[in-house]
């Protein structure tokens, strides 16, 4: 009996375990749920700065891709997800490197998305701590819902801003190139 039990506590924490991945000092899952609809991780990588993490992030999608572009034009729900591994990184500091993102991700022609990036930026309020996740989640033909811990903050409308959202990883210029690598797979 003692067997028995010990196979299946053994078994429910392999399971458990295999359900999720270190990416840096964060654990994520491989797959994610949204409006019923499951996701899978496709890739994800460690933001760093003077060798300190600051982010982890994972972009979960439906189907496989290794191709930025493919990513950026597809009208399929996808998520990005974002856990906070330093005290450094505080809330107002993610609007400044948001804001920054947008503008390098659009080349600085973001005019037709202000008014939407700055209700996103509002999202970002609240304080932050380490292990705080964000995902922002497209949902296909609609927008960005925005989780914070798993409770949603908010929701911003239109493809092309998920497509400006993305960009901030996945663009020509990324704010990071080895989590862009990450999210599509390319670093080993």
């Amino acid at each position: 009996m003692k067997k028995i039990i010990t196979l299946s506590i053994l078994l429910v924490v392999t399971t458990i375990a295999s359900a999720q991945i270190r990416v840096g000092d964060a654990v994520i899952p491989y797959k994610v749920t949204f409006e019923g609809e499951e996701l899978t991780l496709n890739g994800a990588g460690v933001r760093k700065v003077l060798g300190v993490e600051t982010y982890s992030g994972g972009l979960y999608t439906v189907n496989k891709y290794s191709d930025d572009r493919k990513v950026l034009d597809a009208d399929e729900s996808m998520s990005i997800r974002l856990v906070i591994n330093s005290k450094k990184v505080t809330n107002k500091r993610m609007k400044k490197v948001f804001r920054k993102g947008f503008d390098d991700a659009m080349f600085g022609n973001t005019q037709s998305l202000d008014v939407r990036i700055d209700q996103f930026l509002e999202l970002f309020g609240s304080s932050t701590q380490i292990n705080d996740f964000f995902d922002l989640v497209y949902i296909k033909g609609k927008g960005i819902r925005t989780f914070k811990n798993g409770e949603e903050v908010g929701y911003i409308e239109g493809r092309d801003f998920k497509y400006a959202l993305f960009k901030i990883w996945l663009g020509d210029e990324p704010a990071c190139k080895l989590i862009k690598g990450g999210m599509l797979g390319q670093n080993g």
